[in-house]
């Protein structure tokens, strides 16, 4: 069995050498786990594709090709996907807007896999095998207990600048109104810490990266995670949310265990926008007191901020820059508020008749897709642009980046990331679609294609939901 498994370009910040690409996100586990979950008795030729930094081999055929996507990589997916089903393929799709959007995907493949993957997806390809595919195979992935080191083998080597990727928990216990995490109901489970470190004490590397929607959702799973972290001298860096600032005892554990990195939701610098997205455990007011107790401990912050809640007028972009700066955020990231489907803003917004289109490629944090309450698209997207260029100039990063912590390499190449994707930014000039454009059909020819570039064009976007991928 020939197997092709395909992550689709998500526009992931890179650099670029002629044809080499290195990705500045952390290395997916998506297909690399599925890779290592291909049962052994099936005898598979297994190849993974991650478009953002490779070439799909169209030219080639499989068995059988895999596709796991987002919301914003969909459209490419199921051009991807239509493409190798008429060169004779069988198709799987799967991922998170598989998983909110199934009577859509399942018109794009032979079968489509709902939730989670670790039953699911063996089953299917004994199904395939024995040539009893199921149209649709549905895991809600509670059981992440005796899960196969992934594939890492597999994965394309200098392909990421944080390679080594690793998850302990799945889910999360907060109901943030924009996130699809809450969205998809598969609920809080956590993996056995002794099976999390030997995985982690397998990978020779010195530094790792947790890719966990919140790492600390369940404090004494985390104490007991952390406290088994030290003696392996690992650094390593994860998300979590504002809360982790009056914790000193986590904080102190945390930085004994090698943390060096978090990436942190502060959103907005409004408490009455917090309210509003339902995520009143934000408080603004705290936010001083967490940079600070952070970079005491040399933890670098990658500080995310959205723009167009309702609460969002124009002046919202000089006011969170300013805050950007006066915190000193070593990496700051810009996203637009996204309904994404299924989630509680796509239904408000959607009943209030203030969602612009539902072309999916432009639903990736960084385009917008509704009509904000105070300013109009136009100006929530010029003041977002405008936000990024302001923040990512040479003497604000400077400031922020030699007054805390003491990785300076990762907060360099991290604004180095941004300081490039601001430049992306000012010269796409596809920032909203026709008005209701409608998808067109695909030709025959490979998705790659220079002749298909309109309808295969893919939307710059910024890995805000990085860990969705788990999906």
């Amino acid at each position: 069995m020939k197997l092709l498994l395909i992550l689709p370009n998500a526009n992931i910040h890179k650099l670029k050498w002629g044809r080499r690409s290195i990705s500045f996100r952390e290395a997916p586990l998506t297909l690399t786990t599925l890779a290592a979950l291909v049962p052994s008795e099936l005898n598979a030729d297994v190849k993974i594709i991650d478009e953002s930094i490779e070439e799909i081999p169209f030219e080639e055929h499989y068995d059988l090709v895999g596709i796991s996507c987002l919301t914003g990589t969909v459209t490419r997916a199921y051009a991807i996907a239509d493409f190798f089903m008429k060169k004779g393929s069988t198709v799987v799709l799967g991922g998170v807007h598989v998983s909110l959007m199934p009577q859509e995907a399942v018109k794009h493949a032979h079968s489509i896999v709902i939730g989670f993957a670790e039953q699911t997806w063996p089953q299917m390809l004994r199904d395939y095998s024995s040539g009893t595919l199921k149209r649709i195979y549905a895991d809600s992935g509670n059981n992440i207990q005796g899960l196969p080191s992934p594939r890492r083998d597999l994965q394309k080597k200098f392909g990421y600048l944080n390679p080594h990727t690793v998850f302990a928990t799945r889910g999360c216990k907060k109901s943030c109104d924009f996130c699809t995490v809450s969205a998809v109901p598969f609920g809080w489970n956590t993996r056995p810490v002794a099976e999390v470190i030997d995985e982690v004490r397998g990978i020779k590397a010195k530094r790792i990266v947790f890719n966990d929607v919140s790492l600390l959702e369940d404090r004494e799973y985390a104490k007991e995670l952390f406290t088994a972290l030290i003696p392996l001298k690992k650094l390593w860096g994860g998300l979590c949310t504002t809360q982790i600032g009056h914790d000193e005892e986590m904080l102190d554990l945390m930085r004994r265990s090698g943390c060096v990195y978090l990436l942190i939701g502060f959103e907005s610098v409004s408490n009455q926008a917090l309210y509003a997205i339902k995520k009143g455990f934000n408080n603004s007011d705290n936010y001083h007191r967490l940079v600070k107790s952070l970079h005491a401990r040399g933890i670098i912050i990658q500080g995310c901020f959205v723009f167009g809640f309702d609460n969002d007028d124009k002046r919202v972009f000089r006011k969170t820059v300013e805050a950007v700066n006066h915190l000193k955020i070593d990496i700051p990231r810009y996203a637009i508020y996204t309904p994404y489907p299924k989630t509680k803003a796509y239904k408000r917004l959607k009943a209030e008749r203030r969602l612009l289109h539902e072309n999916w490629e432009y639903y990736d944090t960084q385009h917008v897709v509704f009509q904000p309450a105070q300013m109009s698209p136009r100006e929530l997207d010029e003041g977002f642009k405008w936000a990024y260029r302001e923040t990512f100039r040479l003497g604000s990063i400077h400031k922020r980046i030699m007054g805390s912590g003491n990785s300076f390499l990762i907060k360099f190449f991290g604004n180095l990331a941004y300081k490039l994707y601001v430049r992306r930014l000012y010269t796409d000039q596809d920032r909203f679609p026709k008005k209701y454009r409608p998808l067109q059909n695909k030709p025959e020819m490979a998705p790659d294609s220079g002749h298909a570039q309109e309808i295969f064009t893919n939307k710059g976007s910024c890995p805000y939901v990085c860990s969705q991928e788990q999906a």
